[in-house]
């Protein structure tokens, strides 16, 4: 069983930056993890992920160049950090990981991740 325990959220202006944490916890071997978000009456959707085992990231075209995701393989976390935040930003942000081998392009699928966290809140006000 995967734990996983987002932290980081808050309120910031436009042009602020913000940076995620996700910690897992389990004791079990993750393939892959990644920040997802969702916005009051929209659909969630991916931000980033990265796969554990050599670093490899994928980003979202609309936070391509704002947004990094990394790790830190010895604390099992996870990090987002997010620059050049716009209102359009706001979200709550939700830490996913997958422990199976996943098909080319799965990454951006929620679907695809069977671990969530419970989210953390980021608000950004114009």
């Amino acid at each position: 069983q995967v734990v996983l325990v987002e932290s980081g959220g808050g309120s910031v202006q436009a042009g602020g930056s913000l940076r995620l944490s996700c910690a897992a916890s389990g004791g079990t071997y993750i393939n892959c993890m990644a920040w997802f978000r969702q916005a009051p009456g929209k659909e969630r959707e991916v931000v980033a992920a990265i796969y554990t085992i050599g670093g490899s990231t994928f980003y979202a075209d609309s936070v391509q160049g704002r947004i990094t995701i990394s790790q830190d393989n010895a604390k099992n976390t996870v990090y987002l950090q997010m620059n050049s935040l716009e209102p359009e930003d706001t979200a709550m942000y939700y830490c996913a990981a997958e422990l199976r081998a996943m098909y080319r392009g799965a990454w951006q699928l929620s679907y695809e991740y069977t671990y969530w966290g419970q989210g953390t809140q980021v608000t950004v006000s114009s």
